[in-house]
């Protein structure tokens, strides 16, 4: 691939961030071709280093998230370290930082600072709850979003705790929407608009998700509430348990499917009920939809349940593990892992989408070192001599 054909090729990218939020923001930016240099503390760097499964001292899941990344070591609560800080903004087209609100503006980081050094600097801030509003100031924790933002209420089964996913969600769709702001701002900048900055929360980037809820109460003042693994107003899509033990997604939910799916399952009576004929119906009598589906399915194995579900062109799949997914056909024909290399080891990391044909992301190294790139960035870059370089790593500012 010719790097200067990736759509982000050229943008130099400052990301301030640590642990996931702003991290992926880049990553994702640094994936499509950005250059993005990370600046972590020195020492310690990145607490992502250090979290889950390990290889030699450095987590896998750093390899991942820190893919294509320049990692440099900075003190930000060093005054030599800001002064880097402001002359890497200065030539830059993106920042990211997601320390709490506040933060920035402490180390003489701020915007508004930031962008008298650099008009054309999109400065984006990630946080649990915005830069302004009465809870600004709280712990951005995604876990505590989630449930602030309205998922973890409809989130569970009815009557019992409400379950967490086991990902940090909250934080991965913040960085998301972060990279929707950055490119909604270089694309204004590129039209000759007015810079913007980007904020970014958690728990807005979930309340995005939640579809109707809103209207519906207003409205009507209707609560949605948690329903399993069932999805409100909507028959029948669900979970399903087969008689090899494995559950398969079923969603048969259009009136056309639901007629080719009950008379799949050997339930032609259903199929032409009068009842069922439509989504309305349906709802009222979810029950028995769902008793008879759940017969079915306890008498076939999962391969064979969905093999004559897909003959009849009934939307369906299975309930896959990461195993199941790296051993997929569909997932590799689509390219979903890259290889890579650590310490003469071969690993594989996600790739990340969407595909753009010849002019997609790619991974051209995994997360690297602790301060890999200080002597590239902070040498060749910004003209630092190595003595300069030596002096601030014996005071510990690098």
């Amino acid at each position: 691939m010719n790097e200067i054909t990736q759509p982000l090729s050229g943008i130099r990218v400052l990301e301030l961030g640590q642990l996931l939020a702003g991290p992926f923001c880049g990553t994702i930016l640094g994936y499509f071709g950005a250059e993005v240099i990370k600046v972590e503390p020195p020492v310690t760097g990145d607490p992502i280093r250090s979290w889950r499964v390990m290889d030699e001292g450095t987590s896998l899941w750093w390899r991942s998230i820190a893919r294509n990344k320049k990692c440099i070591t900075l003190d930000l609560k060093d005054p030599r370290g800001q002064e880097l800080v402001k002359k890497l903004a200065a030539d830059s087209d993106v920042l990211i930082e997601n320390f709490r609100p506040g933060t920035m503006e402490k180390w003489g980081l701020g915007p508004e600072l930031m962008k008298q050094i650099n008009p054309q600097l999109v400065y984006t801030r990630i946080s649990g709850y915005g830069q302004d509003g009465p809870y600004a100031d709280r712990p951005g924790f995604a876990s505590v979003c989630e449930g602030f933002s309205g998922f973890r209420y409809i989130n569970g089964h009815p009557g019992e705790a409400p379950v967490r996913p086991n990902l940090s969600m909250g934080d991965t769709l913040a960085g998301i929407h972060a990279v929707l702001g950055v490119m909604l701002a270089l694309f204004q900048r590129e039209r000759g608009g007015e810079v913007e900055s980007v904020d970014a929360t958690i728990f807005e980037s979930i309340f995005n998700l939640m579809e109707a809820m809103v209207p519906e109460y207003d409205h009507a003042g209707v609560i949605r509430e948690p329903s399993g693994s069932t999805l409100t107003g909507i028959v029948p899509t669900n979970t399903y348990c087969c008689k090899d033990g494995k559950y398969i997604v079923i969603g048969g939910n259009g009136d056309s499917i639901f007629k080719r799916l009950m008379s799949a399952v050997g339930r032609a009576d259903m199929a032409n009920d009068t009842r069922f004929s439509n989504n309305t119906g349906r709802v009222q009598h979810e029950p028995e939809i769902d008793a008879a589906l759940s017969a079915w399915t306890k008498q076939q194995n999962s391969s064979v349940a969905l093999e004559i579900l897909a003959n009849a062109r009934v939307p369906s799949g299975p309930i896959y593990n990461i195993a199941d997914m790296m051993a997929d056909p569909h997932f590799k024909a689509r390219g979903m892992f890259e290889n890579v290399e650590i310490n003469g080891k071969p690993l594989k990391i996600p790739a990340i989408s969407p595909k753009l044909g010849k002019n997609s992301g790619k991974t051209k190294w995994p997360g690297p070192e602790l301060g890999a790139h200080n002597h590239e960035i902070l040498v060749g870059l910004l003209g630092m001599t190595d003595i300069q370089m030596s002096e601030l790593k014996n005071d510990g500012v690098v």
